[in-house]
């Protein structure tokens, strides 16, 4: 396996990893903060402080009970309204950045000691986020997805074997650990050129940055993330210099050449492989457990997905899950001027905007039935599970296969699979998943 180059306390040795600590301080006062108001009753801060056993809806329902523009203490206005966050989330008065180029989070992750997370496709505005996003994009065009699908099915039919010998064994079985984690792992450590990925190790990486999202508040937090951001730069700064002495077909390759002809600086290719490995492996693993669980927890669904003659159920239980559990919860975009949103809602010049995608995929004025997991919907084609405007995922497509061959080749394996006890759910309110989902047959 290509384990990254040193331990995390190696890394460290060769690279400052110390965090600036104000930030950390910044971002703990923050939070103080944030658990204050939530016990006050500010509705924004209630969902921000959700724990995972927490009823995830009735947080969001709160906030979506206030109104198009709901104001908070926190410092953002948060929009619910599936019409309101797609116009926040297309149009290019808003950005990722303010108008002045600064970042508006508390956290540290713009600190220099987190590269490679800073001058990724997620943080830059156009035009460097456009021309950085047309290295990459190409590579995952659907015409092109499709005859790596095949690959993909290799991959799951290998891991449900794996899978299946383990409930054989001992009855019981973690999915994620067996098989959500490592499939994309295996898929977009291919795509990119990263031989033979170690799953478990980059499984710990993408976790401890999927936590940094929701902010770093701790010293032993900021070392974590620090560290593991470090990791991915010395792995994806010696691969970079491998391929371009030997290209090959793959995504660094593209990035490696980037650099030789000037079209991208050494530290953003590395902090764009970084970026497309952590938010591939992210994005898949967490829609692979989230459409199996709600799948499974839906009586007769998971027999009939089993019994199906083709994809086409499949599909749509990967889209419905992006509906209903989409792996992303909320983003923030930031005006840079006013905008009218129409109907008097009108956003001021600077103000940070908390985007509720998962509300945003469950408002009744779109959807029908909102709250009910139903994979026959004619509806669920509009959810917002993966962004919109400049910022919408690049890598959707391969999410979506993923999604889709990994739910059909389960249920077609294991066509007795039911959930067993001991679920848990993830930290964290931006990204929604499940730490461990354990499974048997019945």
């Amino acid at each position: 396996m290509t384990s990254l180059p040193g331990s995390p306390a190696a890394t460290s040795a060769a690279v400052d990893v110390r965090p600036r600590w104000h930030y950390v301080a910044r971002a703990a006062q923050q939070r103080v903060l944030v658990r204050a108001l939530a016990r006050t009753g500010d509705p924004v801060a209630r969902w921000a402080e959700a724990r995972p056993g927490d009823d995830h809806v009735a947080t969001m329902e709160r906030v979506r009970a206030r109104g198009r523009l709901v104001p908070s203490r926190v410092g953002v206005l948060a929009v619910t309204a599936h019409a309101d966050c797609a116009a926040v989330l297309g149009d290019p008065r808003f950005g990722v950045r303010r108008a002045d180029g600064s970042s508006p989070r508390a956290a540290p992750l713009d600190d220099a000691a987190f590269a490679p997370l800073d001058w990724s496709l997620l943080d830059l505005d156009p035009p460097d986020h456009s021309r950085l996003r047309r290295l990459v994009a190409p590579a995952f065009r659907p015409s092109l997805m499709r005859p790596f699908r095949a690959r993909v099915e290799v991959l799951c039919d290998g891991l449900a074997d794996r899978l299946a010998a383990r409930l054989d064994a001992e009855g019981t079985a973690d999915l994620m650990a067996l098989f959500a984690a490592p499939l994309p792992i295996g898929v977009v450590s291919e795509l990119l050129g990263v031989p033979d990925a170690d799953a478990e190790q980059f499984d710990r990486i993408g976790a401890t940055v999927g936590r940094a999202l929701d902010g770093v508040v701790s010293g032993a937090q900021a070392r974590e993330v620090s560290a593991a951001a470090h990791e991915l730069a010395t792995l994806f700064a010696r691969l970079l210099e491998v391929r371009r002495a030997e290209p090959a077909d793959d995504v660094l390759s593209a990035l490696a050449a980037a650099v030789d002809d000037d079209r991208a600086g050494a530290r953003e290719a590395v902090s764009l492989a970084a970026l497309l490995l952590v938010a591939g492996f992210e994005t898949a693993l967490n829609l692979i457990g989230n459409s199996v669980a709600s799948v499974l927890a839906v009586p007769g669904a998971w027999q009939a997905l089993a019994g199906a003659d083709d994809d086409v159920l499949a599909d749509a239980v990967v889209q419905e899950s992006l509906r209903a559990e989409p792996p992303v919860q909320a983003t923030m975009r930031v005006s840079h001027e006013p905008v009218d949103l129409g109907g008097g809602a009108v956003v001021p010049a600077g103000r940070p905007v908390l985007v509720m995608v998962a509300a945003a995929n469950r408002d009744p004025a779109v959807f029908a039935d909102p709250h009910r997991f139903d994979p026959g919907r004619t509806d669920g084609a509009a959810h917002l599970a993966f962004s919109g405007g400049v910022h919408y995922c690049v890598g959707a497509p391969l999410a979506r296969l993923e999604g889709a061959v990994a739910l059909r080749t389960l249920a077609r394996r294991l066509p007795g699979l039911a959930l067993a006890g001991g679920v848990v759910r993830r930290d964290g309110v931006t990204i929604r998943g499940y730490a461990r989902l354990p499974v048997r047959l019945r």
